[in-house]
């Protein structure tokens, strides 16, 4: 069975092609500049210039491709294509079969995530009609945390905000903290449904999730990805009257002040515009670059933070999970975050802690000492495994949602 998963952005579309039966990615890739003059395809590790005005005929290049190199003969060997979509607001708790009316569905959540989900729409358009007759599935990054109660969604503003506008959390990074949350309950080696986990999605976008029971009861994330922790360019948590300020201060409109706090803020902000890549943020700190160093700092303090309060909130923690980036890559980051927090149980093996990095392809790693009451596992994360198994289980009929589903990797 051969899944085609599809990510596209504004400007960009990354795929993979799965043979299921062998476990197997046999062609990925990446279109960027969709739109621009010079557009960009790379394929199997070939790179090469191109136009491409729009998602349509990426898609058709896309598929040309992939019959004329012999990965697939015809489209119809495509046994069913998954595509991740941004923002499903409430209406969307679990993967489903694309259909006129989701896509309709879709559309109209575009008011929560204009930059996203416009351009999820035109690769869903593009592949419905170069694959017209082969199953479509959407994944949505929101579909995991629409489990949390509304006490930890809901926002203290007007009622009427909600109501009319639905104005609430709803967090994103979902399928990398379903996926590495299921892979911890392995490594506890009780059923998901039995264990309390805190995972740090920490990559450019960051966000932090409380999972009781399996299930997500809070996340960092807010109705925006730009709420909760530091991140490479996102300011994340910031009182909330500081953007108004900054308007009356510099006479610069809401656009250019949020543009802000999005594209100038985070890390890149601390560092007065100069890194957002952990690694030179580390190694100048290391150096003795003093902003570098307030970064390092800052973002750790508010990881450190949000890690107490969601032990609060789930009461009993069975183990932290770091997975993206620099969840995975960063030794310093991971040592920092959860220095000093030995009371609460949580105890590193620093020496396993520096040699663990996801890029070296370590596999998913206890870092944790052995009498540290709290595990701390480094899980490389696999959002495109998550993607084609729920493609595989909607087109089979075997998946429900993600709590019910017997995933693989379980």
């Amino acid at each position: 069975m051969k899944v085609l998963a599809l990510n596209c952005g504004s400007s960009s579309l990354k795929y993979q092609l799965f043979e299921w039966d062998n476990q197997s990615v046999i062609s990925k890739g990446a279109m960027d500049r969709i739109g621009e003059k010079a557009s960009v395809f790379s394929h199997d590790g070939k790179k090469d210039d191109c136009s491409l005005p729009n998602h349509v005929q990426a898609i058709e290049l896309l598929l040309q491709t992939l019959q004329k190199e012999g990965v697939v003969a015809s489209v119809t060997d495509i046994n069913v294509v998954a595509h991740r979509v941004v923002h499903g607001g409430q209406q969307f708790a679990k993967s489903v079969l694309i259909t006129d009316e989701v896509v309709s569905a879709i559309r109209e959540l575009s008011f929560l995530a204009p930059l996203h989900n416009p351009a999820n729409l035109d690769g869903i358009e593009a592949a419905r009609k170069g694959m017209p007759n082969v199953p479509q599935v959407a994944v949505f990054d929101t579909a995991f945390h629409q489990t949390m109660p509304d006490y930890a969604y809901r926002y203290a503003l007007p009622a009427e905000w909600y109501d009319k506008f639905r104005v609430r959390r709803y967090g994103f990074h979902g399928t990398s903290h379903l996926y590495v949350s299921k892979r911890a309950a392995k490594m506890l080696g009780k059923p998901a449904s039995a264990c309390n986990i805190i995972t740090l999605h920490v990559g450019n976008g960051v966000s932090v999730a409380a999972i009781r029971n399996g299930v997500s009861v809070d996340t960092s994330m807010g109705m925006t990805p730009l709420e909760g922790a530091i991140m490479g360019t996102r300011c994340g948590d910031i009182d909330a009257s500081i953007p108004i300020f900054m308007q009356d201060l510099t006479k610069r409109s809401a656009k250019e002040v949020y543009d802000d706090m999005n594209k100038r803020s985070g890390m890149l902000g601390i560092t007065a515009g100069r890194y957002t890549d952990r690694r030179d943020i580390e190694k100048f700190a290391a150096d003795g670059d003093e902003q570098c160093k307030l970064a390092m700092e800052m973002e750790c303090y508010k990881l450190k933070q949000y890690i107490g309060k969601y032990m609060a909130t789930l009461g009993t923690v069975d183990a932290i999970v770091f997975t993206a980036g620099v969840g995975e890559n960063s030794p310093t980051i991971r040592g920092i975050t959860t220095s000093g927090l030995e009371a609460l149980g949580i105890k590193l093996d620093k020496a396993i802690n520096e040699k663990t990095y996801g890029y070296k392809d370590c596999g998913d790693v206890q870092i944790s000492a052995a009498d540290s009451k709290i595990k701390v596992f480094v899980i490389p994360t696999n959002e495109e495994i998550v993607l084609v198994e729920d493609a595989i289980g909607v087109l089979k009929g075997t998946y429900a949602d993600h709590m019910n589903y017997q995933y693989s990797f379980l």
